[in-house]
């Protein structure tokens, strides 16, 4: 499955199929499971959906979730038991998705890892102690899997943590200050604070999104950083693209990203990412007209990344995958 910490909706592609997307393991069929079970229209869990539905001949709750890339997911809601390794969870609710269409290449569905009520952190919250963790591996180089924890031991020992903030109007966000960020040692003067605030009415600040690949700055901010890294690196760049072919070794200046009370040095790999075999590497962060930063998954690689939402905080522990 998909782990998205930028969504709450737990769900799997179902047969019968209206719609599915091709992916790797058989689709699940509600049919041949003695413990899945449907959500009558009027229960407190169905009405807690951003927008339920119901199904008028049987009586169960529908839901619908449609993502910021335009990937969207719709069918029953319904509970059913989880199993994880020797770990079962009984009666979590899971979307039973019949038409379901967008960039979930291959995988079965999806684990939404939110703040909202209805993910799966908040929903088994005291059996895990409200703690998980994961570490994403590079996904160019690496043999070895991505790994996710679950409970006391998702927190790692060597994680600099940032208190978590709370936006009243988006319960599914988690929110960080981000203070300001250094290229090859310096400050970028022109990225401070002001520009990531989360203001009164929702909008603005920075979240932590395992399903968003690229990181996306607040344009001003982007701009210094991609105007600072030009000038600190000894290799011509084409807007943001690097040709490093037949270069043995390149100086690549480092990137620090300055949270409160934690600070997170980049690896080169987080954010010069190859795109050819040919030596070609494109700098992995981009702006955007929203007041709204994002924290990608290429910039989380090789960190276990620690939501400890019973202490409201998110630790990056550096080389986490081991």
């Amino acid at each position: 499955m998909v782990l998205d910490t930028g969504s709450d909706i737990v769900w799997l592609q179902c047969a019968p199929c209206k719609k599915c997307y091709s992916q790797a393991d058989p689709v699940f069929d509600p049919r041949k499971s003695s413990s899945y079970a449907g959500i009558p229209c009027d229960a407190p869990i169905c009405r807690r959906l951003d927008s339920p539905g119901c199904n008028s001949r049987k009586k169960t709750c529908l839901y619908q979730v449609s993502y910021g890339d335009g990937s969207f997911t719709t069918g029953d809601f319904s509970t059913e038991t989880l199993t994880f390794r020797r770990t079962r969870v009984a009666r979590v609710g899971v979307g039973c998705g019949h038409d379901n269409e967008g960039l979930f290449v291959g995988a079965a569905g999806l684990l939404g890892l939110g703040r909202g009520k209805l993910s799966f952190p908040s929903q088994t919250g005291r059996r895990f102690n409200r703690k998980f963790s994961y570490c994403l591996v590079d996904r160019s180089a690496s043999a070895k899997p991505s790994s996710m924890v679950f409970g006391d031991k998702a927190v790692s020992r060597t994680a600099r943590f940032t208190p978590l903030i709370s936006n009243p109007r988006l319960d599914t966000f988690y929110y960080v200050e981000l203070l300001g960020i250094s290229v090859g040692g310096t400050r970028v003067p022109g990225i401070t604070a002001s520009l990531f605030k989360l203001d009164p009415t929702g909008s603005g600040g920075v979240i932590i999104d395992s399903g968003t690949s690229v990181t996306r700055l607040t344009r001003p901010a982007y701009v210094s950083l991609r105007d600072a890294f030009r000038r600190a690196a000894d290799f011509s760049l084409f807007d943001t693209c690097f040709d490093l072919s037949g270069k043995t070794e390149v100086k690549v200046p480092t990137v620090v990203l300055h949270f409160r009370g934690a600070d997170v040095s980049l690896p080169a790999s987080n954010y010069l990412i190859p795109v050819d075999t040919s030596g070609t590497f494109c700098f992995a962060f981009a702006g955007t007209m929203s007041g709204l930063s994002i924290i990608g998954n290429i910039q989380q690689q090789g960190f276990r990344v620690v939501y400890d939402l019973g202490g409201s905080r998110i630790g990056f522990a550096p080389r986490g995958c081991a």
